[in-house]
């Protein structure tokens, strides 16, 4: 479960930045094909926050749809997995979006 580690990161940046302030909300960005689970997120980031200025933070998650441009013919389309094929046929992808795991903003108190 990587989503341990990841949460214990967000954690450990976010108290950081916080310099001993309290941490109040986090929001982070979780693209949809970034092999993430936001719910594992969610349970992660509670435990690894017990004891630390982040602990009973709210914790916000913004789920960025994946989307991708074919090389072919420049159309944009909307992908659930990062593999796809577009109406022109094409399977030649480029991923423009979805893959970003990234704290947006934090909240201190």
């Amino acid at each position: 479960m990587h989503e341990l580690s990841i949460a214990n990161s967000v954690v450990e940046i976010c108290a950081e930045q916080a310099q001993g302030a309290r941490v109040t909300r986090v929001t982070l960005e979780i693209g949809q094909l970034s092999a993430v689970m936001p719910d594992a997120i969610r349970f992660c980031f509670d435990v690894c926050a017990k004891d630390t200025p982040v602990e009973g933070a709210t914790l916000d998650i913004i789920e960025t749809p994946g989307k991708a441009r074919c090389l072919a013919c420049g159309a944009t389309l909307a992908l659930a997995v990062p593999f796809g094929q577009c109406a022109c046929g094409s399977e030649n992808l480029e991923l423009i979006s979805g893959q970003q795991l990234k704290i947006r903003q934090m909240e201190v108190m």
